[in-house]
């Protein structure tokens, strides 16, 4: 089994919308886990304001925490480990 994992691979394993953790580096530098799964729609809020960029477009992926209970940003270059492989850039 591999240990190590490409970007695109660990977007690809993030986009697949099935559960997965994750470690990143968060922009205050900081390391943050996180368990979740992206493509969840169940909790958007039906009066929300759009938003005023595309966060895919400037690297960030779009994840509903299940711990928090709520969706957060992962920018994909900072992204450390995916299920327990580490991700190297590439």
């Amino acid at each position: 089994m591999k240990n190590k994992l490409v970007t695109k691979e660990a977007i690809a394993i993030i986009k697949s919308k099935k559960f997965f953790s994750a470690e990143f580096i968060k922009k205050d530098g900081s390391v943050r886990y996180i368990y979740g799964r992206s493509g969840v729609k169940k909790h958007l809020k039906p009066n929300a304001k759009p938003q005023a960029y595309k966060p895919a477009e400037m690297g960030y992926l779009t994840i509903w925490d299940m711990g928090k209970k709520e969706y957060r940003l992962i920018n994909s270059q900072t992204i450390v480990k995916i299920n327990g492989m580490e991700v190297t850039r590439g």
